[in-house]
């Protein structure tokens, strides 16, 4: 039968119009699926008690930019920068060190959000009956510091500004749960770390210097950042405006009523059970902290003014740093290339 006679017939005229709507069908949901496909994520987090982890229980950025969003946590920043360089992980949450280093490996990275400025929030420990009272009695010890991390990078300094190289002292990479472990068993003298491993081994430990100190002493400061794969978040320009009106949110909420996130609310809960620290830790862990607003991130302060920016010196002079100490074999002459100011500067608009 040709195709004109077969149409031309009522019966299967209707059969057309059924295949095509079938057809139809079909192409509407496999492109549905494509599209369900492509707005998938992943973000990387560690154990690090900020404002976000709220948000982060109730999977506010999937209700909001209808994302499937799937959370992977990480002992340290290193391990979150070789999850993304593998591609599996397109935003995560890393210190200025590890993200130093990876910009210095050529990493398709950007920093687009300072999760906060660590201030006292990391510090160096000294174990109680291990002799030692001071940076410079670090001699000969053993310091457990999780490697490539803004610990790591304060440690260094502070161990230089005492007059010490890390060949006099054995500095041990070990992640946090690791030094927590450690720590109990003797093994370690001193370690170099933040919550809730600090708060645990200052249980029996005496705080030696921490970051707000060295910061102030050298003018280096340490932060924690959200960096993301910069072709991922060109494709994707309105899921990130999305995050970072959450994570300013958060901030802002945590701002203004801080006495409303301790662990009997819903709030420090969220920071404690996402975190992996004790409720009772949360507000004193919280206090320790900096977070910078959407206008100061904007600001040259941080994020703003290009290789001027606050970001930029500070990756710059922290990888200079981890060259010296042969973590690293080359760095950047411009660190800005994996700063932006895009979506900070717009929402601080």
């Amino acid at each position: 039968m040709k195709v004109s006679a077969w149409r031309s017939n009522p019966k299967n005229g209707s059969l057309l119009k059924i295949a095509r709507v079938f057809v139809a069908l079909c192409t509407a949901t496999l492109a549905g699926h494509a599209l369900a496909a492509d707005k998938e994520v992943t973000i990387a987090y560690q154990d690090m008690m900020v404002p976000w982890r709220y948000a982060q229980q109730l999977d506010e950025v999937g209700k909001q930019t209808g994302y499937k969003v799937s959370y992977r946590k990480f002992g340290g920043g290193g391990d979150v920068i070789r999850a993304m360089a593998s591609g599996n992980v397109q935003l995560g949450e890393a210190g200025s060190s590890p993200v130093a280093a990876g910009l210095s490996q050529g990493l398709p990275i950007q920093l687009f959000w300072i999760l906060d400025n660590i201030n006292d929030a990391e510090a160096l420990v000294t174990r109680n009956g291990s002799g030692v009272t001071t940076v410079a009695q670090l001699k000969g010890k053993r310091l457990g510091v999780p490697f490539v991390s803004t610990s790591h990078f304060h440690a260094l300094l502070a161990l230089k500004k005492a007059g010490l190289s890390s060949s006099d002292v054995k500095v041990l990479n070990m992640r946090p749960p690791e030094i927590a472990a450690a720590w109990e068993r003797g093994d370690i003298d001193a370690t170099y770390i933040w919550n809730p491993v600090l708060s645990k081994v200052e249980a029996n430990g005496k705080v030696v210097t921490t970051s707000g100190k060295i910061a102030a002493d050298t003018g280096l400061a340490t932060f924690d950042g959200f960096v993301v794969n910069r072709d991922w978040a060109k494709a994707n320009p309105q899921f990130m405006a999305t995050f970072v009106k959450i994570l300013a949110k958060g901030d802002a909420d945590y701002r203004a009523h801080p006495d409303q996130w301790t662990g009997a609310t819903a709030e420090g809960k969220a920071v404690a059970a996402v975190s992996g620290g004790a409720p009772d830790e949360v507000k004193e862990s919280l206090a320790l902290y900096q977070f910078p607003t959407a206008k100061q991130q904007a600001s040259s302060e941080w994020l703003g003014g290009g290789k001027a920016s606050g970001a930029a010196k500070s990756l710059q002079a922290t990888a200079d740093f981890l060259k010296d100490q042969k973590t690293l074999q080359s760095t950047l002459p411009d660190y800005s290339v994996g700063v932006t100011d895009e979506y900070a500067r717009a929402l601080a608009q």
